[in-house]
C-alpha cells in the first residue's frame, strides 16, 4: 500500500468558510497544503471533501497519517 508525503508534523490550524466547500490533500504532494491541487493524480490517493454549515477554526493533519481525516488526531507524535 502507498503511504502519503508528510507535508509537516503539525497540524495546519485554518480557518474554514460556512458553506464553502474545500478538499484536504491525502497524499502529502500538494503545493497548495492542506488543500488539495491535484498533485494525486497517478497515486492512489484520492482528496477528502470538507463542509462547514457556519465559519470553524479546525486543525488539519498536516503529517497525512491521521485516523480521522482531514483532522490532526496526533498521529504526527509518533512518526
Amino acid at each position: 500500500m502507498e503511504k502519503p508525503q508528510i507535508a509537516q508534523k503539525t497540524p495546519y490550524v485554518v480557518t474554514l468558510e460556512g458553506g464553502k466547500t474545500y478538499w484536504w490533500c491525502a497524499c502529502g504532494r500538494s503545493k497548495n497544503q492542506p488543500f488539495c491541487d491535484g498533485s494525486h493524480k497517478g497515486t492512489s490517493f484520492t482528496p477528502v471533501k470538507i463542509q462547514v454549515e457556519s465559519q470553524q477554526k479546525v486543525a488539519l493533519c498536516g503529517c497525512k497519517h491521521t485516523k480521522n481525516p482531514p483532522y490532526c488526531d496526533g498521529s504526527h507524535k509518533f512518526l
